[in-house]
């Protein structure tokens, strides 16, 4: 029968949540329960010599400090390991095995560095450590890949090599088709792992695979306290050594693990919780890192079904290796559906050239000054038109340049009695009939900046083109990092715009600026864009 054993990384993949910051005594407890537990290998983190020795953190420069942090401990039964991200830690940090805490290395790297991170490998057996080979994103080698690097590892033969389901890619099939792989071309006696990711939901469920059915060689399977990991998470630890336990009754002491997770991970798990979401699944479904669902869900813009096709255009060693430049590029090209809007235009400069224009932005202050702007609509009879919302205002037109908020309010929009006209940008498709005026999406951009789809932008640059005599601001708050909404409605609120405020804020300041040279604007309402709202 296989010989397998269980791999804790709290301490090392839980760090991504809290930047490694557990705390000493949270560090020195959670490691003394995994060991009393019995859990074959714990690892307590990352070596990584950009950092600076930090008794309350689990990444650590060198293994000098990892000497100094844990010195005294009882290691019990445990072998003992720390991670490096090939690249982040070379040889001179690294002291003699006989002299280090630490038994055993493990060392993650990327396909494009395979060769280089194998002999890094060899330098690090060499002093005398139990290594492991951790081929991250396993799902990006094809066969011929496969074979390559294993081919690599037998010349190495390290103590274990391990795949890594870096963003929770594999189902059952998958994973099967790279343990078999593997089992079949590796050197007997190189323990096989595997390191999963709960995307699909399929952490736990893939583990106990492998220890259910695993090959005829050593067999390590990861986990954490709870799940506690990057993303989406890991299999939790304490469901492992369930099965485990089954399997092999009185293996681990369960008890010590659930204690461990009621004094040390829950508190950790209420102030930053990790596990399946929905941005981790649409990831893992396009093959692709998360970052880029984050960078095109954080635009607010967008339909999901929008963001999966642009997903759908990312190729080969793109999609799992993060390029901001190239999301940026297909966001872009993407939105810019090209469309005839020559007779659209000439239509709008008919209705506005000479006229004073009020447009309504679904800031706090559209609520709190209705009374200045019911004035203005009677007073001085301006042409209304609705940024990306139905307010509770007589309007002409609602503009459109969100596809996302349009489906929020299409219903309402085509259910309403004295519907006004639209006008919206070709990126959004009417979901029903044809919008009374589309505009080229492309032509209102702010190119070059950071936010080149800002709306008052885009209809400060549309106002100038059909003439209009002023522009009138309402709801144009800006953003404050405050707890106040910056929203009439809070349902509208993005949870980015409290990060980035000032980043905003300053990018609307310049840009009008820049355009107030060709169309002269009034604030109607208080903003932060002119100073007359603080904080």
């Amino acid at each position: 029968m296989s010989e397998i054993h269980l791999l804790d990384c709290t301490l090392r993949d839980g760090g991504y949540l809290n930047d490694w910051k557990f705390g000493h005594d949270n560090i020195l407890n959670i490691f003394e329960r995994l060991t009393a537990a019995g859990i074959d290998i714990v690892e307590v983190g990352f070596l990584d010599q950009r950092r600076p020795f930090d008794p309350d953190r689990t990444i650590q420069p060198d293994c000098a400090s990892y000497n100094r942090n844990m010195e005294g401990l009882d290691k019990g039964h445990s072998l003992v390991t720390a991670m490096i991200d090939y690249g982040t830690c070379d040889l001179s940090h690294l002291m003699p095995a006989e002299q280090c805490f630490l038994d055993g290395i493990r060392i993650i790297f990327k396909k494009h560095i395979m060769h280089e991170a194998i002999a890094f490998c060899k330098q690090v057996k060499a002093l005398g450590y139990k290594v492991f080979a951790q081929a991250v994103s396993i799902t990006s080698y094809n066969d011929e890949e496969f074979t390559e690097l294993l081919g690599l590892v037998n010349e190495l033969e390290p103590y274990a090599f391990s795949l890594v389901d870096t963003y929770g890619l594999l189902h059952k099939e998958s994973l099967e088709h790279y343990y078999r792989f593997a089992d079949r071309l590796l050197k007997p006696g190189i323990t096989l792992g595997y390191h999963a990711h709960n995307n699909f939901q399929l952490a736990y469920a893939n583990c106990a695979e492998v220890i259910e059915n695993p090959p005829e060689r050593p067999t390590v399977v990861d986990g954490t306290l709870y799940g506690m990991g990057k993303s989406a998470g890991n299999a939790p630890l304490e469901l492992l050594t369930m099965t485990m336990n089954q399997k092999f009754p009185g293996r681990y002491d369960q008890s010590q693990l659930l204690e461990a997770i009621e004094t040390n991970i829950l508190e950790m798990y209420r102030r930053t919780p990790w596990g399946y979401q929905f941005k981790f699944f649409l990831a893992a479904s396009h093959d692709c890192h998360p970052n880029y669902v984050t960078y095109l869900t954080d635009k607010r813009q967008l339909s999901i079904k929008s963001i999966s096709e642009i997903l759908n255009r990312l190729e080969g060693e793109k999609k799992l290796l993060y390029d901001q430049a190239t999301i940026e590029k297909l966001y872009l090209d993407y939105q810019k559906k090209e469309c005839d809007d020559a007779a659209d235009l000439a239509c709008l400069k008919e209705k506005l050239a000479g006229k004073k224009v009020l447009l309504l932005a679904p800031g706090s202050s559209l609520v709190g000054e209705k009374a200045v702007i019911d004035a203005c609509i009677a007073g001085e009879k301006p042409f209304v038109i609705s940024v990306n919302q139905l307010p509770d205002y007589p309007v002409d037109a609602v503009f459109l340049s969100n596809a996302r908020r349009y489906i929020q309010m299409a219903t309402a929009l085509h259910e309403r009695k004295a519907c006004p006209a639209v006008i919206a940008t070709s990126n959004v498709t009417s979901a029903q009939g044809e919008f009374d005026f589309t505009l080229n999406y492309g032509s209102l951009l702010d190119e070059g900046a950071e936010y080149p789809d800002n709306p008052l932008i885009m209809l400060l640059k549309l106002a100038g083109r059909c003439g209009a005599a002023e522009v009138l601001l309402a709801g144009f708050d800006g953003y404050t990092t405050a707890g106040t909404s910056n929203f009439a409605n809070p349902n509208m609120e993005y949870s980015f715009t409290r990060e980035k405020a000032e980043l905003l804020n300053a990018y609307a300041k310049e840009s009008l600026a820049r355009l107030g040279k060709t169309v002269p604007y009034r604030f109607l309402t208080k903003s932060y864009y002119n100073g007359t709202l603080k904080g």
